[in-house]
């Protein structure tokens, strides 16, 4: 009788893996060796298993490779505030948050409310340098944006690009840099695209084409990149949403400004020295149904004038304390759209026809708004 034998044999499969010069680590390649029992996967399934490696390696290479670009560029700011303590006495308060460096002569782009208020401004460098900074310009209260400089001396500084945040696509991955707490510099996060050109109400202003990301941001986040897979800013991380008005608590939405709505404003504030806006002259407050219920206003939207100033261009137009603006030009003020979103599309100089509530009966005016004086508000 012919013998069989029946114990296991190995097969030895060694394949050779080619990976990309330059990923991670700095390998330019490697050999795998595995050892499979007959009952162990088919070489198919081994050659799928290291493809997937290779996916992972190139995925990782890629962020590592973002950050090494990006993070020279990210700095973190220093807000020292001055306030009164009631007695006429001036205290110091202290504020932080990121910055991009855009322009290589010492421009940075941050979130206005990281420097609003600020009486002393410091950038810290990546590489550790602090530089005291002055502000350009803010385009508050329609977008969260501000421009700050420094001037470094000798050399130029590292700049980011901007990239076009119109091309990017739900799931797309993205890196958020920035000084984490005020504390952790150069902190990292890595998240996706979640929605694109969303809306989100915050301080009386509708905020406009907003990226919505589920990379961590924290405090001190404000101001800092949102970076494609290319290393450029395709966002200005801004706002986080931690819970809802009932006090449901949220995870995972994070805000950033888009860089189609920062890099045109920006690059005007750059080289004109602010950003022009629309200015009437009034203080208003925007109507909601509660709004109106509780005034007992005859509209449920729109704006109601608070205060008129003397010598702007609402007073010259004879709008008055107590009307309600309804409609400016071809835009009508409503939740959606209410009175500062439709301010910022006024042009400066450009004549516009107002409809107004006046107690009851519906007018119209002719204001020309100036362009803002920041000296005024």
């Amino acid at each position: 009788m012919e013998e069989h034998d029946h114990s296991p044999r190995l097969v030895v499969w060694v394949v050779a893996v080619a990976l990309i010069a330059g990923m991670a680590g700095g390998l330019t390649g490697a050999a795998l060796v595995h050892v499979l029992s007959d009952d162990g996967p088919a070489p198919s399934q081994a050659a799928a298993t290291i493809e997937q490696r290779q996916v992972t390696l190139e995925e990782d290479s890629a962020v590592t490779d973002t950050v090494e670009k990006a993070v020279p560029s990210v700095v973190t700011i220093v807000n020292k505030l001055a306030t009164g303590d009631g007695f006429g006495l001036q205290t110091e308060e202290t504020a932080a948050g990121s910055g991009v460096i855009i322009d290589s002569r010492g421009f940075i782009v941050t979130n206005e409310h990281v420097v609003r208020g600020a009486a002393e401004i410091t950038v810290v460098l990546h590489d550790g340098r602090d530089f005291p900074a002055t502000l350009v310009s803010a385009d508050d209260p329609f977008t969260d944006l501000a421009v700050i400089k420094i001037d470094p001396g000798a050399g130029e500084l590292p700049a980011l690009s901007w990239g076009d945040s119109d091309l990017m696509k739900l799931g797309q991955r993205v890196v958020a840099i920035g000084s984490a707490l005020n504390e952790f510099r150069d902190s990292v996060t890595v998240g996706v695209i979640s929605g694109s050109h969303r809306n989100w109400s915050r301080e009386g202003v509708v905020m406009e084409d907003l990226i919505q990301t589920d990379a961590a941001v924290n405090h001190g986040n404000s101001g800092g990149a949102l970076l494609n897979a290319e290393g450029e800013l395709v966002g200005l991380n801004t706002s986080v949403i931690r819970s809802t008005e009932t006090g449901e608590l949220v995870e995972g939405i994070a805000f950033a400004i888009s860089s189609n709505v920062a890099a045109p404003i920006t690059h005007v504030i750059i080289d004109q020295g602010s950003y022009p806006r629309a200015y009437l002259g009034i203080a208003h407050q925007d109507i909601t149904p509660d709004v109106s219920t509780l005034g007992d206003l005859p509209v449920d939207h729109g704006a109601l004038v608070a205060r008129v100033s003397p010598g702007t261009p609402a007073a010259d137009a004879g709008i008055k304390e107590g009307d309600i603006i309804l409609q400016m030009g071809d835009v009508e003020l409503n939740r959606d759209m209410p009175f500062l979103n439709a301010l910022g599309r006024l042009q400066p100089g450009q004549p516009v026809v107002l409809v107004l509530d006046r107690a009851g009966d519906e007018v119209t005016v002719l204001v020309t708004p100036l362009a803002r004086d920041r000296t005024t508000g």
